[in-house]
């Protein structure tokens, strides 16, 4: 007997026979509000740790405000957060033309057009000023730290009110997306973002999925928003569709921790045991256009995995590898992960996007590289194999390659333990609910 799942894939997710013994590791199924502007309304009238946003916008009487949102690669309705935050600052007497919108594209490339449409909708485009962040351009930065240096998207620090929006979802490097990543490494200058994601920060085990207490990725981070200083947060979680489940405002800290805190029980799937299999993917789009995004669900399982684990991974790739710098890394290093490791941990010198395939290298350190089973109808085979995966050859798309390799799994290995994680890198793997050690 089989049973039929779906796992998220490009735009359309991916559909696959699995024996009907599989575990099917994912989080507790949440509803999206029903009314989602009205529950923002609230949460921003009712914040956490901080005073209402009326109360601080009509004392503070900011001349000019900054909200920095997310870019294309993470799923947040920023079209919701954005029009309910200038509803706030109408009522406040703050019009369009003093407001700006960053995009924290952080070390990302630009946003192009299109994006721009998906991310905030033709009508508030056509009536706000929307910038991208450029990390690398000094004359769009300002200095706000000496030592050592850090300087910051200038718009938002010369802003006379600062808003962070973004996603909580949980993170395989800083425990959890939203709150003060919005600002490092979202609005912070490419030395800063190098340095956020140094090797030694990297390799502390410590920087990983779930985990904020005593998580080097997560302080250095808290560390750049608190010397920039945030006036108020607004983050959201999600449910299975990218709808609003729930909203998190107030404090940047206190109401990202208090959001961390739900998101962590919604998206923990709890293992008793290892499996032979895992299968799961890169989180579907946008997440999973480039295969540097992909890196998260490589390493999403490794609390699963035992060293004979197979991994299975699916994804879309339709933008290609990833940054120029990360395609270079992959394509020098890609077939020698030891060899990679040992160069990045001997010099000072950090190149951009190398932090991806350090955290790669997690997973092919638990089970190798030729259990790291990838599939994909986004990059030719013979440059996946130059990528640190094991490509799924053979006949028709993505889901019939990845059908069959599941049959014959299951077909030579009739008693493996089996696991699915259908929501990809929005799921935790963990031995116990926790958010801090």
């Amino acid at each position: 007997m089989s049973t039929r799942v779906r796992i998220l894939y490009g735009r359309t997710g991916m559909t696959i026979s699995v024996p009907d013994t599989v575990t099917i590791l994912e989080g507790d199924s949440i509803e999206g509000l029903a009314d989602s502007a009205a529950a923002l309304r609230a949460a921003l009238a009712e914040p956490i740790g901080a005073a209402p946003l009326p109360e601080l916008l009509a004392h503070r009487r900011p001349a000019s405000v900054a909200v920095t949102i997310s870019d294309i690669t993470r799923p947040v309705p920023n079209e919701v957060i954005v029009t309910g935050l200038m509803e706030q600052l109408h009522q406040a007497g703050i019009s369009d033309e003093q407001a700006v919108v960053i995009i924290g594209t952080g070390m990302h490339r630009p946003s192009t057009p299109q994006e721009r449409i998906e991310l905030l909708g033709t009508e508030l485009l056509g009536r706000l000023e929307v910038i991208d962040h450029l990390a690398e351009d000094a004359t769009t930065l300002v200095q706000v730290r000496d030592d050592p240096p850090v300087s910051i998207n200038r718009r938002f620090v010369e802003a006379d009110f600062r808003i962070v929006t973004g996603l909580i979802e949980p993170h395989f490097m800083a425990g959890y997306s939203g709150g003060r990543k919005g600002v490092c490494p979202g609005l912070a200058d490419a030395a800063t973002v190098r340095r956020f994601h140094s090797f030694p920060i990297m390799a502390d085990p410590r920087s990983t999925t779930g985990r904020l207490e005593g998580n080097p990725c997560h302080e250095e981070s808290l560390r750049v928003a608190h010397t920039v200083g945030v006036d108020f947060l607004v983050n959201v979680a999600i449910d299975r569709q990218r709808r609003p489940a729930a909203f998190f405002c107030g404090d940047m800290e206190a109401a990202h921790l208090a959001g961390a805190e739900r998101v962590g029980q919604w998206t923990s799937a709890r293992v008793d045991a290892p499996y032979d299999l895992i299968i799961t993917n890169g989180g579907g789009y946008p997440l999973d256009q480039t295969f540097y995004q992909t890196v998260k669900g490589m390493v999403t399982p490794l609390l699963a995995m035992h060293e004979q684990t197979i991994v299975l991974v699916a994804s879309d790739c339709g933008e290609g590898i990833g940054s120029e710098p990360y395609t270079r890394t992959m394509l020098q290093w890609g077939r020698n992960w030891k060899g990679f490791l040992n160069h990045i941990s001997s010099t000072d010198e950090v190149e951009k996007d190398q932090w991806q395939y350090q955290m790669h290298t997690r997973t092919l350190e638990r089970i190798g590289v030729d259990r790291l089973r990838f599939v994909t109808d986004g990059l030719e085979p013979d440059l996946q194999s130059k990528l640190g995966v094991n490509p799924v050859l053979g006949q028709g798309d993505a889901a019939a390659r990845c059908q069959v390799f599941v049959d014959t799994f299951a077909a030579e290995n009739p008693d493996a333990r089996i696991a699915v994680i259908p929501e990809g890198p929005y799921t935790m793997i963990t031995e116990e609910l926790r958010v801090g050690a």
